[in-house]
């Protein structure tokens, strides 16, 4: 008994991959917007900049008693926001974009701040705050690409789940340094 299903003949797809080679890896299928994908992501790599340097000035001038481990932990996670970067850097070469590391205007082209805190309290403040806002940032865009381009979305699934333990760290850290939750929700 032939079970009929909806799958190309392995033949029909070779044909096709050779016929639009020129296409890179985005093939006939992809039912994504390439243009406006490259354009969200493009604001995920500036976001992640920010964080990486935002992340290494407090590794840098953090101060205090604790103040080693905790420029160990700024320094981890600018580590994290880097490889982020450059896994979405990637991803928007894959689709045949360029990536934005131009630092003009890249204040304006990040969903985060830099910040200007001097105090440990203000630093992991600043940091919480960021975390918390590229992981709604992430969930918007994971919702947006859906089943339409499940590379992009696994990939951002992934930096979501690192983002929530970034902010977890943060989180404990400022309990650590004001002896109670600051967030409750």
């Amino acid at each position: 008994m032939h079970e009929s299903n909806s799958f190309s003949s392995v033949q029909a797809l070779r044909d096709k991959a050779r016929e639009l080679i020129a296409c890179g890896p985005v093939t006939a299928n992809y039912e994504g917007d390439t243009e406006k994908t490259i354009a969200l992501l493009q604001t995920v790599i500036a976001s992640e900049l920010v964080c990486v340097l935002r992340y290494t000035v407090h590794a840098i001038t953090v101060q205090g008693l604790t103040s080693k481990s905790i420029a160990a932990e700024f320094a981890e996670h600018a580590d994290s926001e880097r490889r982020h970067m450059l896994a979405v850097a990637t991803r928007i070469d894959q689709l045949g974009g360029t990536p934005n590391l131009d630092p003009e205007g890249l204040t304006d082209r990040a969903a985060t701040e830099y910040g200007t805190a001097k105090t440990i309290v203000d630093m992991v403040t600043d940091n919480l705050v960021a975390e918390r806002l590229v992981i709604e940032h992430y969930r918007e865009l994971i919702r947006y690409f859906g089943d339409k381009d499940p590379t992009t979305r696994v990939l951002l699934e992934g930096i979501l789940s690192d983002e929530e333990e970034h902010a977890t760290d943060m989180h404990d850290l400022l309990v650590a340094h004001q002896g109670q939750p600051y967030l409750t929700a």
